[in-house]
């Protein structure tokens, strides 16, 4: 209790500016000039787009971003991030026990632990919140960033449904991913803030504020991203779309995890036999059905006009880099959860200097049934920040079969769309088992259509190649490909690279 006439310690969320009257005026302002400085034809491209997270006035009035302890909010339910044994040491965790008694040590003896992503609730004791809400943050490693991901999504989304479940008003929430998990922060606050937007969208009815407390640290990353998620206007909503990260999850803020998706491919069979009788005589088509055919033909007649020279180097730049700014905003306009879903694309850790590993899985990719064109707007969605530096590509080509193939139309149409820094910044493109066919059309592509990839595709016949170049610890291999490796290979010398 405090003394009589002194001034509280805690803090009454009530008082608190929310999301809206601390940003609306400003980004407003804000939002006029950038758009004023665009060109008109890019800002109609936006304008014609729906950003996934639009403006919600009545989300927004239920948002507070409060740099401070969360332990001091006088909320119905604050958040407290620990460990398994829910014994660990940090900064938030030790604030709430500080302030709530040694009643709570007691309490979550009790409980016995709590897993990673679970979420569990004892009493507040002497806090002023009724409730705290318990929740373990993954342990974050690059070859398991699916995984973490998923974790750190569990850990928030369980945390509103005891909130929901338990009628609660208020919830503060502290950052889950702490330091010594090593969950990296940018990261980590867009799966806090698209989780909590979509629980609020769908779910989130009778919840009347969510405060996201921060340090001094955490805060500038909380204020850059809120705009993408809970924008304070229809111009903030358009500024944020090309800006939004390539996975923004499912309706619900998941990631979309390959393996609890069912797919349903056209004349299942044993992908194996496919590649065993290859038919060479068609080794230099891989032309396909066309899929790239109904797309637009921006590149095209950009093409024409080169070759007609009516359109300088300059104006050519500019024209491609117009084009690819209006690709990118369909990209982060559309959902692309169903080519997400396929794990044919995804980022991994980092070669022998340092550079990043993106893998495309070809036996993934199942050519003859998705939309290709999401498919390119997918990988451009994807691959935008990462090409900003070097980074190296891992194709495995294992068990592909005819309805994986990427026809040579698909490949000419990415090459043609990507901006520039995809290719200047790409090292190094690692082909891994190959087959006959495959080196031909590859030897013809970069030969005739994209010469300047040729001196960076290094074709690798088996793993012990690979990780020549990439250690093991590196790179997340699907478990069909080491399957594969280990019974073609295992009596084969591994070949120098």
């Amino acid at each position: 209790m405090d003394p009589l006439g002194a001034r509280s310690q805690f803090v009454e969320v009530q008082n608190l500016p929310t999301w809206d009257q601390s940003q609306g005026v400003q980004d407003e302002v804000d939002g006029e000039n950038q758009l004023t400085e665009e060109d008109d034809q890019l800002t109609n491209q936006l304008n014609s787009f729906e950003s996934p997270f639009p403006f919600r006035q009545d989300i927004n009035s239920k948002i507070v971003l409060f740099n401070g302890d969360v332990a001091l909010l006088n909320c119905t339910a604050i958040v407290n991030t620990s460990n398994e044994t829910l014994t660990d040491k940090n900064p938030v965790s030790d604030s709430i026990h500080r302030y709530a008694g040694p009643e709570l040590r007691d309490e979550l003896l009790k409980l016995k632990g709590c897993r990673t992503g679970e979420a569990k609730m004892t009493e507040g004791f002497n806090l002023a919140a009724r409730f705290i809400i318990h929740t373990v943050g993954p342990k974050y490693k690059a070859k398991y960033r699916t995984a973490a991901e998923s974790s750190l999504y569990s850990c928030y989304r369980n945390v509103m449904q005891l909130a929901k479940e338990h009628a609660m008003a208020s919830v503060g929430l502290c950052v889950v991913s702490t330091v010594k998990r090593a969950y990296p922060l940018e990261d980590a606050t867009h799966i806090a803030l698209r989780t909590v937007r979509r629980f609020l969208e769908n779910h989130g009815e009778n919840i009347e504020t969510v405060v996201f407390a921060v340090s001094d640290v955490e805060e500038p990353v909380y204020s850059k991203l809120m705009p993408l998620y809970y924008p304070c206007s229809k111009k903030e909503e358009k500024i944020s779309l090309p800006l939004l990260p390539a996975d923004i999850g499912n309706t619900e803020g998941e990631p979309v995890v390959l393996e609890r998706q069912i797919r349903i491919v056209e004349k299942p069979g044993n992908l194996e036999d496919d590649i065993i009788e290859e038919d060479r005589a068609s080794d230099l088509g891989l032309v396909g059905s066309h899929a790239f055919a109904r797309m637009e033909g921006d590149v095209d007649k950009q093409r024409k006009l080169i070759l007609q020279g009516q359109m300088s180097e300059a104006a050519q730049q500019k024209q491609h880099q117009r084009n690819y700014s209006r690709w990118l905003c369909r990209a982060r306009a559309e959902d692309l959860s169903d080519i997400a879903a396929l794990k044919a694309l995804y980022q991994t850790g980092v070669d022998l200097c340092g550079r990043t590993v993106m893998v495309v899985v070809g036996r993934n990719i199942p050519v003859t049934i998705i939309d290709m064109e999401k498919a390119l707007l997918y990988f451009i969605h994807v691959m935008d920040h990462i090409t900003v530096k070097e980074y190296v590509m891992v194709y495995f080509h294992t068990l592909t079969g005819e309805h994986n193939h990427l026809d040579t139309d698909f490949l000419k149409k990415l090459s043609d769309v990507v901006d520039a820094k995809f290719q200047k910044n790409l090292r190094a493109f690692y082909f891994v088992h190959p087959t006959f066919r495959t080196k031909v059309s590859t030897w013809f592509f970069t030969t005739f259509s994209v010469s300047s990839l040729k001196e960076k595709v290094h074709h690798i016949e088996n793993l012990q190649q690979l990780f020549t170049c990439i250690l093991p610890e590196q790179i997340d291999i699907p478990p069909f490909v080491l399957e594969y490796d280990t019974r073609v290979n295992s009596k084969e010398p591994p070949t120098p690279h």
